[in-house]
Protein backbone atom coordinates (compact mmCIF):
# COMPACT_ATOMS: atom_id res chain seq x y z
CA UNK A 1 0.00 0.00 0.00
CA UNK A 2 0.98 3.45 -0.52
CA UNK A 3 0.35 6.64 1.53
CA UNK A 4 -0.70 9.95 0.16
CA UNK A 5 -1.32 12.93 2.61
CA UNK A 6 -3.84 15.63 1.29
CA UNK A 7 -3.64 18.72 3.76
CA UNK A 8 -6.76 19.91 5.20
CA UNK A 9 -9.03 22.92 4.85
CA UNK A 10 -6.11 25.34 6.39
CA UNK A 11 -7.30 27.61 9.38
CA UNK A 12 -9.08 29.95 8.12
CA UNK A 13 -8.33 32.45 11.00
CA UNK A 14 -5.01 32.69 9.36
CA UNK A 15 -3.78 34.80 6.88
CA UNK A 16 -4.03 33.57 3.13
CA UNK A 17 0.33 33.62 3.65
CA UNK A 18 0.35 31.89 6.66
CA UNK A 19 -2.13 29.18 5.11
CA UNK A 20 0.38 28.89 2.00
CA UNK A 21 2.93 28.44 4.36
CA UNK A 22 1.18 25.70 6.59
CA UNK A 23 0.38 23.57 3.09
CA UNK A 24 4.56 23.68 2.18
CA UNK A 25 5.16 22.71 5.80
CA UNK A 26 2.94 19.97 5.84
CA UNK A 27 4.70 18.50 2.92
CA UNK A 28 7.68 18.75 4.55
CA UNK A 29 6.37 16.64 7.20
CA UNK A 30 4.86 14.28 5.02
CA UNK A 31 8.27 13.41 3.38
CA UNK A 32 10.28 13.01 6.84
CA UNK A 33 7.90 11.09 8.11
CA UNK A 34 7.34 8.93 5.14
CA UNK A 35 4.70 9.44 2.78
CA UNK A 36 4.97 8.30 -0.84
CA UNK A 37 3.33 11.28 -2.11
CA UNK A 38 1.38 14.52 -1.01
CA UNK A 39 -1.38 16.60 -2.70
CA UNK A 40 -2.34 19.86 -3.47
CA UNK A 41 -6.13 20.29 -4.97
CA UNK A 42 -6.82 23.34 -7.10
CA UNK A 43 -10.16 25.95 -6.46
CA UNK A 44 -10.65 28.94 -6.71
CA UNK A 45 -12.42 30.07 -4.26
CA UNK A 46 -13.07 29.90 -0.29
CA UNK A 47 -12.10 27.50 1.98
CA UNK A 48 -8.99 26.55 0.61
CA UNK A 49 -5.76 28.99 -0.82
CA UNK A 50 -4.45 26.39 -3.15
CA UNK A 51 -5.53 28.37 -6.56
CA UNK A 52 -2.14 27.23 -8.27
CA UNK A 53 -0.86 24.02 -7.81
CA UNK A 54 2.04 23.88 -10.22
CA UNK A 55 3.13 26.91 -8.04
CA UNK A 56 2.80 25.69 -4.97
CA UNK A 57 3.94 22.11 -5.69
CA UNK A 58 7.25 23.64 -7.42
CA UNK A 59 8.01 25.46 -3.98
CA UNK A 60 7.40 21.87 -2.38
CA UNK A 61 9.92 20.32 -4.98
CA UNK A 62 12.82 22.87 -3.88
CA UNK A 63 12.02 21.99 -0.22
CA UNK A 64 12.29 17.68 -0.71
CA UNK A 65 14.08 15.57 -2.35
CA UNK A 66 11.43 12.27 -2.69
CA UNK A 67 7.75 12.62 -1.91
CA UNK A 68 5.91 12.44 -4.98
CA UNK A 69 3.70 15.53 -5.49
CA UNK A 70 0.26 15.16 -6.60
CA UNK A 71 -2.68 17.48 -8.05
CA UNK A 72 -5.66 16.15 -5.94
CA UNK A 73 -7.52 17.60 -8.27
CA UNK A 74 -6.17 19.84 -11.66
CA UNK A 75 -9.68 21.04 -12.85
CA UNK A 76 -8.11 20.33 -16.85
CA UNK A 77 -11.58 21.68 -18.31
CA UNK A 78 -10.64 25.03 -16.69
CA UNK A 79 -7.04 25.76 -18.04
CA UNK A 80 -5.44 26.45 -21.61
CA UNK A 81 -4.39 23.21 -22.17
CA UNK A 82 -1.24 24.64 -23.63
CA UNK A 83 -0.65 27.00 -20.34
CA UNK A 84 -1.33 23.57 -18.59
CA UNK A 85 1.31 22.12 -19.97
CA UNK A 86 3.94 24.24 -19.86
CA UNK A 87 3.61 24.70 -16.12
CA UNK A 88 3.78 21.00 -15.40
CA UNK A 89 6.34 20.18 -17.72
CA UNK A 90 8.05 22.42 -16.17
CA UNK A 91 7.50 21.38 -11.97
CA UNK A 92 8.24 18.03 -13.54
CA UNK A 93 11.77 18.76 -14.67
CA UNK A 94 12.27 21.11 -11.24
CA UNK A 95 11.21 18.14 -8.96
CA UNK A 96 13.31 15.68 -10.92
CA UNK A 97 10.34 13.43 -12.19
CA UNK A 98 7.95 13.48 -9.76
CA UNK A 99 4.69 14.91 -11.14
CA UNK A 100 1.95 12.70 -10.79
CA UNK A 101 -1.21 14.40 -12.35
CA UNK A 102 -4.67 14.11 -10.82
CA UNK A 103 -7.49 15.63 -13.27
CA UNK A 104 -11.15 15.99 -12.52
CA UNK A 105 -14.46 18.43 -13.62
CA UNK A 106 -14.34 19.98 -10.54
CA UNK A 107 -16.99 20.11 -8.12
CA UNK A 108 -17.66 23.47 -6.39
CA UNK A 109 -20.00 25.55 -8.91
CA UNK A 110 -18.59 28.98 -7.44
CA UNK A 111 -15.30 27.90 -9.21
CA UNK A 112 -16.54 26.33 -11.99
CA UNK A 113 -18.68 30.03 -12.82
CA UNK A 114 -15.52 31.72 -13.01
CA UNK A 115 -14.24 29.71 -15.97
CA UNK A 116 -17.53 29.64 -17.68
CA UNK A 117 -18.42 25.97 -17.28
CA UNK A 118 -21.64 24.94 -17.03
CA UNK A 119 -23.25 20.74 -16.58
CA UNK A 120 -23.33 21.43 -20.37
CA UNK A 121 -19.81 21.98 -21.16
CA UNK A 122 -18.03 20.43 -18.38
CA UNK A 123 -17.15 17.09 -19.85
CA UNK A 124 -16.81 18.34 -22.87
CA UNK A 125 -13.52 20.81 -21.67
CA UNK A 126 -12.06 18.34 -19.84
CA UNK A 127 -12.39 15.82 -22.10
CA UNK A 128 -10.90 18.17 -25.34
CA UNK A 129 -8.12 19.91 -22.18
CA UNK A 130 -6.83 15.87 -21.48
CA UNK A 131 -6.86 14.87 -25.30
CA UNK A 132 -4.48 18.13 -26.08
CA UNK A 133 -2.59 17.88 -22.92
CA UNK A 134 -1.59 14.39 -23.40
CA UNK A 135 -0.35 15.03 -26.95
CA UNK A 136 1.61 18.08 -26.01
CA UNK A 137 3.27 15.70 -23.35
CA UNK A 138 3.97 12.84 -25.52
CA UNK A 139 5.02 14.62 -28.92
CA UNK A 140 7.07 17.91 -29.58
CA UNK A 141 4.80 18.53 -32.70
CA UNK A 142 1.52 18.92 -32.51
CA UNK A 143 -0.71 20.17 -34.95
CA UNK A 144 -4.72 20.71 -33.36
CA UNK A 145 -7.87 21.92 -35.14
CA UNK A 146 -11.30 22.32 -32.64
CA UNK A 147 -11.70 24.82 -29.41
CA UNK A 148 -7.78 25.28 -28.89
CA UNK A 149 -5.97 25.36 -32.18
CA UNK A 150 -2.46 24.84 -32.66
CA UNK A 151 0.31 24.31 -35.71
CA UNK A 152 3.31 22.66 -35.44
CA UNK A 153 3.40 23.52 -31.99
CA UNK A 154 6.64 22.51 -29.55
CA UNK A 155 5.50 22.85 -26.43
CA UNK A 156 8.52 23.77 -23.94
CA UNK A 157 9.75 22.64 -21.59
CA UNK A 158 10.14 19.20 -23.15
CA UNK A 159 8.91 16.92 -19.92
CA UNK A 160 11.51 14.95 -17.73
CA UNK A 161 8.89 12.22 -17.71
CA UNK A 162 7.94 10.47 -21.07
CA UNK A 163 4.54 9.12 -20.17
CA UNK A 164 2.68 11.29 -17.55
CA UNK A 165 0.94 9.04 -14.97
CA UNK A 166 -2.69 10.84 -14.78
CA UNK A 167 -4.82 9.47 -12.61
CA UNK A 168 -8.95 10.32 -12.61
CA UNK A 169 -10.20 12.03 -9.71
CA UNK A 170 -13.65 10.40 -9.28
CA UNK A 171 -16.45 11.34 -6.56
CA UNK A 172 -19.76 10.06 -7.96
CA UNK A 173 -19.77 10.67 -12.02
CA UNK A 174 -19.30 7.68 -14.09
CA UNK A 175 -18.12 9.46 -16.83
CA UNK A 176 -14.91 10.17 -15.00
CA UNK A 177 -14.42 6.23 -14.77
CA UNK A 178 -15.60 5.46 -18.37
CA UNK A 179 -13.09 8.17 -19.18
CA UNK A 180 -10.09 6.97 -17.69
CA UNK A 181 -10.94 3.52 -18.60
CA UNK A 182 -10.34 4.49 -22.01
CA UNK A 183 -7.35 6.12 -21.97
CA UNK A 184 -6.00 3.04 -19.64
CA UNK A 185 -5.27 5.61 -16.98
CA UNK A 186 -5.91 4.67 -12.93
CA UNK A 187 -8.75 5.94 -11.01
CA UNK A 188 -8.80 7.97 -7.83
CA UNK A 189 -12.06 7.38 -5.90
CA UNK A 190 -12.91 10.08 -3.29
CA UNK A 191 -14.59 8.01 -0.65
CA UNK A 192 -14.59 10.53 1.04
CA UNK A 193 -18.72 11.88 2.60
CA UNK A 194 -20.64 8.59 3.28
CA UNK A 195 -20.74 5.11 3.08
CA UNK A 196 -18.18 3.65 1.00
CA UNK A 197 -20.09 1.38 -0.74
CA UNK A 198 -21.76 3.91 -3.98
CA UNK A 199 -17.86 4.50 -4.32
CA UNK A 200 -17.08 0.80 -4.77
CA UNK A 201 -19.56 0.29 -7.73
CA UNK A 202 -17.86 3.07 -9.62
CA UNK A 203 -14.74 1.37 -9.05
CA UNK A 204 -16.17 -1.74 -10.08
CA UNK A 205 -17.77 0.19 -13.46
CA UNK A 206 -14.31 1.53 -13.77
CA UNK A 207 -12.84 -1.89 -13.96
CA UNK A 208 -15.44 -3.36 -16.18
CA UNK A 209 -15.31 -0.58 -18.53
CA UNK A 210 -11.18 -0.92 -18.45
CA UNK A 211 -11.66 -4.69 -19.58
CA UNK A 212 -14.24 -3.86 -22.18
CA UNK A 213 -11.75 -1.37 -23.70
CA UNK A 214 -9.39 -4.40 -24.17
CA UNK A 215 -6.64 -3.58 -21.55
CA UNK A 216 -5.03 -6.10 -19.00
CA UNK A 217 -7.23 -6.27 -16.27
CA UNK A 218 -4.29 -6.62 -14.00
CA UNK A 219 -2.88 -3.37 -15.51
CA UNK A 220 -6.12 -1.42 -13.94
CA UNK A 221 -4.87 1.40 -11.18
CA UNK A 222 -7.24 2.47 -8.48
CA UNK A 223 -6.39 4.80 -5.22
CA UNK A 224 -8.75 5.72 -2.54
CA UNK A 225 -9.52 8.62 -0.81
CA UNK A 226 -10.56 8.58 3.26
CA UNK A 227 -12.89 11.12 5.21
CA UNK A 228 -10.04 11.51 7.57
CA UNK A 229 -7.32 9.90 9.83
CA UNK A 230 -6.68 10.07 13.67
CA UNK A 231 -4.83 6.98 15.34
CA UNK A 232 -4.15 7.06 19.24
CA UNK A 233 -3.60 4.22 21.67
CA UNK A 234 -7.18 3.09 22.34
CA UNK A 235 -10.38 4.06 20.56
CA UNK A 236 -11.35 6.30 23.03
CA UNK A 237 -8.62 8.50 22.88
CA UNK A 238 -8.93 8.61 19.32
CA UNK A 239 -12.87 9.45 18.79
CA UNK A 240 -12.37 12.21 21.70
CA UNK A 241 -9.05 13.43 19.91
CA UNK A 242 -11.18 13.56 16.66
CA UNK A 243 -14.32 15.16 17.72
CA UNK A 244 -12.73 18.55 17.49
CA UNK A 245 -11.81 17.62 13.93
CA UNK A 246 -15.17 16.49 12.93
CA UNK A 247 -17.12 19.39 14.50
CA UNK A 248 -14.32 21.75 13.00
CA UNK A 249 -15.10 20.40 9.37
CA UNK A 250 -18.71 20.13 9.80
CA UNK A 251 -18.76 23.73 10.27
CA UNK A 252 -16.60 24.40 7.00
CA UNK A 253 -18.83 21.99 5.24
CA UNK A 254 -22.04 23.62 6.33
CA UNK A 255 -20.90 27.58 5.64
CA UNK A 256 -18.76 27.15 2.12
CA UNK A 257 -20.36 23.66 0.75
CA UNK A 258 -24.05 23.65 1.65
CA UNK A 259 -23.68 21.42 4.42
CA UNK A 260 -23.09 17.98 2.31
CA UNK A 261 -21.80 15.67 4.96
CA UNK A 262 -25.00 13.88 6.03
CA UNK A 263 -24.05 13.46 9.40
CA UNK A 264 -23.73 15.37 12.83
CA UNK A 265 -23.01 12.81 15.03
CA UNK A 266 -19.17 12.04 15.32
CA UNK A 267 -19.39 8.09 16.39
CA UNK A 268 -21.97 7.80 13.41
CA UNK A 269 -19.63 9.24 10.97
CA UNK A 270 -16.57 7.39 12.14
CA UNK A 271 -18.93 4.17 11.96
CA UNK A 272 -20.44 4.56 8.55
CA UNK A 273 -17.62 6.77 6.48
CA UNK A 274 -14.53 6.21 5.24
CA UNK A 275 -12.64 8.03 8.36
CA UNK A 276 -10.10 5.68 9.66
CA UNK A 277 -10.30 6.76 13.73
CA UNK A 278 -9.48 4.59 16.36
CA UNK A 279 -6.41 2.07 17.72
CA UNK A 280 -3.89 0.75 15.29
CA UNK A 281 -5.47 -2.22 15.10
CA UNK A 282 -8.89 -0.43 14.12
CA UNK A 283 -7.22 1.32 11.42
CA UNK A 284 -5.79 -1.65 9.86
CA UNK A 285 -8.82 -3.92 10.05
CA UNK A 286 -10.83 -0.63 8.34
CA UNK A 287 -8.67 -0.63 5.61
CA UNK A 288 -8.20 -4.07 4.89
CA UNK A 289 -11.94 -3.91 5.04
CA UNK A 290 -12.05 -0.94 2.19
CA UNK A 291 -9.34 -3.03 0.19
CA UNK A 292 -11.96 -5.86 -0.35
CA UNK A 293 -14.50 -3.34 -1.45
CA UNK A 294 -11.44 -1.27 -3.93
CA UNK A 295 -8.46 -3.71 -4.27
CA UNK A 296 -7.15 0.03 -4.26
CA UNK A 297 -3.08 0.51 -4.01
CA UNK A 298 -2.81 3.90 -3.00
CA UNK A 299 -4.75 5.91 -0.05
CA UNK A 300 -5.01 9.43 0.80
CA UNK A 301 -5.40 10.28 4.63
CA UNK A 302 -5.68 13.68 6.15
CA UNK A 303 -5.16 15.41 9.84
CA UNK A 304 -6.29 19.03 10.39
CA UNK A 305 -3.40 20.00 11.88
CA UNK A 306 -5.19 23.64 12.98
CA UNK A 307 -7.60 22.41 15.30
CA UNK A 308 -5.30 19.69 16.67
CA UNK A 309 -2.33 21.59 17.14
CA UNK A 310 1.21 20.69 15.60
CA UNK A 311 2.14 18.14 18.43
CA UNK A 312 -0.74 16.53 18.14
CA UNK A 313 -0.86 16.40 14.98
CA UNK A 314 2.50 15.14 14.16
CA UNK A 315 1.84 12.33 17.38
CA UNK A 316 -0.77 10.97 15.36
CA UNK A 317 0.43 11.32 12.01
CA UNK A 318 3.87 9.23 13.55
CA UNK A 319 1.68 6.54 14.90
CA UNK A 320 0.13 5.85 12.06
CA UNK A 321 3.91 5.09 10.52
CA UNK A 322 5.65 3.39 13.84
CA UNK A 323 2.46 0.65 14.10
CA UNK A 324 0.19 1.37 10.66
CA UNK A 325 1.80 1.39 7.65
CA UNK A 326 4.51 -0.95 8.36
CA UNK A 327 1.55 -3.83 8.42
CA UNK A 328 -0.31 -2.53 5.84
CA UNK A 329 2.52 -2.16 3.23
CA UNK A 330 3.36 -5.85 4.31
CA UNK A 331 0.41 -6.89 3.77
CA UNK A 332 -1.19 -5.07 1.45
CA UNK A 333 1.62 -4.92 -1.45
CA UNK A 334 1.62 -2.52 -4.46
CA UNK A 335 3.20 -1.26 -7.21
CA UNK A 336 5.41 1.83 -7.82
CA UNK A 337 3.38 5.24 -7.71
CA UNK A 338 5.92 6.26 -10.57
CA UNK A 339 4.04 5.44 -14.07
CA UNK A 340 8.02 4.32 -15.39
Amino acid sequence: MKFLLLPHVPDQRASDADQLRELVDTAVLAEELGFDGYGVGERHDRPVVSSAPPVLLAHIAARTSRIRLFTTVTTLGMLDPLRAYEDYATLDNLSGGRLDLMIGKGGYPRTAALFGITPENRWRRLRDGYELFRRLWESDDVTADGPRPLDRAEALPRPLQKRLRVWHGSATSPESADFAALHGDPLFSSNGRGRPEPYAELVRHYRERWAHHGHDPAGALVGIGTSGYFGARTSQEAVAGYRPVFEARLAVNRRFDGGSIPYDDVAEWIADSSALVGSPQQVIDKVHAQHALFGHEALHIHVDAAVLGAAEHRRTLELFFSDIAPVLRRELPSRPLAAG
